[in-house]
């Protein structure tokens, strides 16, 4: 049975976990990478016990070095990475003239550069064997943008330009490149915004609801399929019909 491995960045985060759990599922040896190993492994316990096998690299997407060598790591170790699906970002929101430039660079450092570090990596690996699938994790506010949100919406459209450039490079090699971009779902990080806020939010979703981190996952799983070959350069939109386009 052939040894399929897939790399996931924030694997630990809430939209994360949920893609671990169904890569997993499908029969995909998970690597999750995280930050901090000590809380990662009290992560991988409690899906242990739910029955899910993730196995851990450490790395921060912010560093090419730290990436280069988790990357190569879960290689050698599990073999050819098949998946990487890039879900690590953070948030830093403030409005422009109270953003300073730390706060700026927090965002596109994690956010932006972060997916083009393992992205680089991903690229001359997998083609070298002839297939892959990369998944870009964006976001609805990188599409609309989002009052409070200039670092954010800059890096999360930035992750699409990324995934329509090298689309187009790696389309005759065998891998693809695709964005999902969520539209709000409920993970601790929104489960954090005021319940009124909340309410406001899901006023402006024509499905009436926050999406789930299982629908995303479903999302992931199915531009990481195999039957997937003829979708490159796509974004992905799972946003409850919030923005069209």
């Amino acid at each position: 049975m052939e040894n399929r491995v897939a790399l996931v960045t924030g694997g630990t985060g809430g939209i994360g976990t949920a893609v671990c759990i169904e890569l997993a599922s499908q029969g995909f040896k998970v690597v999750a990478g995280c930050r901090d190993l000590e809380k990662g492994r009290v992560w991988q316990s409690a899906l242990a016990q739910q029955g899910v096998e993730c196995e851990l690299v450490q790395l921060d997407v912010a560093d090419y070095e730290s990436c280069f060598h988790a990357y190569i790591s879960a290689e050698e170790v599990h073999g050819p990475v098949q998946v990487l699906v890039n879900a690590a970002g953070i948030t830093r929101d403030k409005v422009m003239k109270k953003m300073t430039p730390d706060l700026w660079q927090q965002v596109i450092d994690t956010n932006l550069t972060g997916t083009y570090n393992l992205c680089r990596i991903a690229a001359t690996c997998m083609t070298e064997k002839g297939y892959g699938r990369i998944i870009n994790i964006s976001s609805v506010n990188g599409r609309k943008g989002q009052f409070g949100q200039v670092n954010y919406a800059a890096s999360k459209a930035g992750i699409h330009g990324i995934t329509m450039s090298l689309a187009q490079e790696l389309a005759r090699k065998g891998v693809t490149v695709n964005t999902l971009s969520p539209g709000y779902v409920m993970t601790e990080m929104v489960a954090k915004v005021p319940e009124e806020v909340l309410e406001s939010i899901k006023q402006q979703i024509p499905v009436g609801r926050l999406g789930t981190p299982e629908e995303m996952a479903h999302a992931v799983a199915f531009l990481a399929d195999r039957r997937s070959g003829f979708i490159t350069g796509s974004d992905l939109s799972a946003n409850g019909g919030m923005h069209m386009y």
